[in-house]
């Protein structure tokens, strides 16, 4: 894919850090370490952390230069590197990794929140949200779109790379044996949007972002046309006008035994 656009993320921050924030509150103590914000962005959730443990050395990672520009803009004193969250371990162990929308681009699940667990310094904890709209019609009606024709065969198989969910239960399973502690919850966040062309600026920062990315410019603009109208036939505007925009979201909280 293309770079990320900070610009076209940050047009719905305050949206998108309130999971963020939730997410945060159910972090406890944590023992002296660094702390490590994988897939930054473009450094709003980093934010988060600096303010609530100020004196923690706090890294923020990403593999978007775009966006490591825009947090370094952001908090000039913070520490930001390039890395793959898939292959990325930390040079000693961690007080906190917390990954804020961003492993449900990174495959293998199985493999991959085990190993950052074991990541952890005694006490430390991994806590992780995910978006989980695979079903939502946002997502649904971008596949129903993209497997038209004349955008299927430039396309792909784009919906492929994000990486399938375990489920509430699957994580619980996969943590609780290793961890003193582990919450996973689910909570569906409903936004109001001011119309569908909002809705579909929402998801072109994000989700939208791998269907789009490999076509033309007139191929692009008739794929979001087509799928800007389904988007406004399947939510309905409400007594204010507005359109509720359903995300539902998937949170983990796991904590490491003490030595």
């Amino acid at each position: 894919m293309s770079d990320w656009n900070p610009d076209l993320y940050k047009q719905f921050e305050d949206e998108r850090t309130r999971p963020a924030r939730d997410l945060l509150a159910q972090v406890g103590s944590i023992p002296s370490g660094t702390v490590f914000d994988l897939g930054c962005g473009p450094g709003n959730s980093t934010e988060l952390l600096v303010g609530r443990f100020p004196g923690a050395q706090v890294v923020g990672t990403d593999t978007s230069e775009a966006m490591l520009a825009s947090a370094r803009e952001r908090l000039p004193g913070c520490a930001f590197e390039q890395s793959d969250i898939s292959v990325w371990r930390p040079a000693s162990p961690a007080a906190l990794i917390y990954a804020n929308a961003s492993l449900q681009w990174v495959p293998d699940h199985a493999t991959l929140l085990p190993r950052l667990f074991a990541e952890l310094a005694p006490g430390g904890t991994l806590a992780i949200q995910m978006p989980d709209n695979r079903d939502e019609p946002t997502h649904r009606l971008m596949r129903e779109t993209a497997a038209l024709a004349p955008w299927a065969e430039p396309i792909g198989n784009a919906d492929a790379r994000r990486t399938p969910m375990l489920g509430v239960g699957g994580y619980y399973d996969l943590l609780a044996p290793l961890a003193a502690r582990v919450q996973v919850w689910r909570t569906a966040y409903q936004h109001p949007m001011a119309d569908a062309a909002a809705i579909v600026e929402w998801v072109r920062a994000t989700g939208l972002k791998p269907f789009v990315d490999p076509l033309s410019p007139a191929l692009r603009a008739s794929f979001l046309d087509a799928y800007t109208r389904r988007i406004a036939e399947a939510y309905p505007a409400h007594a204010d006008g507005r359109l509720l925009l359903a995300f539902p979201r998937l949170f983990i909280v796991a904590t490491k035994g003490a030595a």
